[in-house]
């Protein structure tokens, strides 16, 4: 839905009016009630005339004492200087101004970042069940904390050992016959099943058994799937280097040299 038109000015005591209003919600920077401003009137004398006695009387702020007081309330609701640098920019505060400004607060209430990041994180999780690292790198990340303060604060944290990735969480989740059999179905064979699993933090303490009993029941044949990957190729075994390729293709793949000699075998025999 279209906003209205803003009802124009007709004298400068509306000029004056709609600026009190604006710095009655909140603090603004002065190019910020100018933009305002220029919605309300075209008479850029007007809104001179308001900036100036505005700035005078105090109302309005310079760029850099609004920045001082912007990180003031920052810092003490234990937000980083990323963010505090991020909000102040978009706001159109100068970068030189940003970083004077974030100086001169951290040096008068004494911040230490690390310790900021460290009492952040402990009043915003208990423990971290329910989450994982990279959400929550991602959330003290977004309150402008960097990557070395928000380690320091999971160091300090008294739960940091309930935290994980969602690798793991999803690991914890997966069933070691069903990923077998997913990843045997995809053509591969035993050693890179294995590093796949391994590489997901998958547990894999029973694997052999679980692998000899899904042999048992055929549901995993190795040999067979080894010569069913070489069928998909046009290697010409009859010559050495095609021979040599089509073995180190079905390493790649997996298997091992026993299922690889048959299977090469048995293809030759076919032919």
């Amino acid at each position: 839905m279209q906003r209205p038109p803003l009802r124009q000015a007709k004298t400068i005591d509306n000029v004056f009016n709609s600026a009190y209003w604006h710095l009655g919600q909140q603090d603004f920077t002065i190019n910020e009630i100018r933009t305002k401003l220029e919605r309300k009137t075209d008479n850029q004398q007007w809104i001179d005339t308001v900036l100036a006695r505005l700035i005078e009387g105090g109302y309005l702020k310079s760029d850099f004492d609004f920045a001082v007081r912007y990180c003031e309330l920052a810092f003490s609701n234990e937000i980083g200087i990323g963010a505090i640098r991020r909000k102040l920019q978009l706001r159109g505060v100068s970068a030189t101004e940003i970083d004077t400004a974030i100086e001169q607060v951290m040096h008068e209430q004494t911040v230490d970042l690390f310790e900021l990041a460290t009492s952040r994180l402990l009043s915003r999780f208990e423990n971290f069940y329910g989450t994982n690292i990279e959400k929550v790198y991602s959330q003290m990340t977004t309150k402008g904390f960097s990557r070395a303060e928000i380690d320091h604060a999971l160091a300090q944290h008294p739960q940091r050992e309930t935290l994980r990735s969602k690798l793991a969480l999803k690991a914890d989740k997966a069933d070691l016959t069903t990923e077998i059999i997913k990843l045997f179905n995809k053509g591969k064979g035993k050693t890179l099943i294995l590093q796949e699993l391994k590489q997901r933090l998958i547990d894999v303490s029973d694997f052999e058994e679980t692998l000899y009993q899904l042999t048992l029941t055929e549901h995993v044949d190795f040999y067979q799937s080894c010569k069913n990957e070489l069928a998909k190729k046009r290697y010409n075994l009859a010559d050495y280097k095609e021979r040599s390729k089509a073995y180190a293709y079905l390493s790649r793949k997996g298997f091992g040299s026993d299922e690889i000699k048959e299977a090469m075998s048995l293809d030759n025999d076919a032919s």
